[in-house]
């Protein structure tokens, strides 16, 4: 890899903070009114790009903090059992006992003493994870992908070559080009016919 300045490089480490092209540059010291062109320029570095990468390896490394660890995680809370943390009475077991997974992932816990003349109880209240939220990230994990439309259209010529206009009569386009943007407006098929 080509040596990179100090600047390169110090725009690298600043990236990698909010991944903020814009902002690193402007704290790897360059000017604010052409930071946003400089973030660019240097994003497509071919070496920026391998010393970023670098530099993301070797914290992923030092962290152990990857995609994978984090679909784990998510599965891990999408699984909690509130029946985990109970006796057969229905009272709170002990923290101690708790799983891990409750024990570090529990959004707040209240204790409330309440005393009466004949005796003091405690009322315990826990709030859970927010598991729609939970169940959101984990639809969007790369691997997941449930948000994402799964159907394409696809509409090619003869033998799967691309799709030869001028040969087309004004009817068969005007079909063609519905199929395609189920419903497109007018000045866009008008400016489809004048291409041709």
């Amino acid at each position: 890899m080509a040596k990179l300045t100090d600047k390169q490089e110090l725009f690298a480490r600043e990236y990698l903070k909010d991944l903020n092209g814009t902002q690193a540059a402007i704290r790897a010291g360059y000017s604010e009114k052409t930071a946003n062109e400089q973030a660019s320029r240097l994003l497509a570095n071919v070496n920026v790009q391998k010393f970023v990468a670098e530099l993301k390896s070797a914290r992923v490394e030092q962290t152990g903090i990857d995609a994978a660890y984090v679909l784990r995680r998510l599965v891990e809370i999408d699984q909690m059992d509130v029946l985990d943390i109970l006796l057969q009475n229905g009272e709170l077991k002990p923290i101690k006992d708790w799983p891990k997974v409750w024990r570090t992932t529990l959004s707040g816990m209240d204790v409330v003493e309440m005393a009466s003349a004949d005796s003091a109880a405690l009322l315990k209240k826990i709030k859970w994870p927010d598991k729609v939220k939970n169940l959101e990230l984990l639809g969007k994990h790369v691997s997941v992908q449930a948000f994402k439309e799964q159907t394409s259209t696809e509409i090619t010529g003869a033998d799967g070559g691309p799709v030869r206009y001028a040969d087309m009569s004004e009817e068969l386009l005007e079909e063609k080009l519905k199929e395609l943007g189920n419903g497109r407006r007018s000045n866009q098929l008008e400016s489809k016919r004048s291409d041709l």
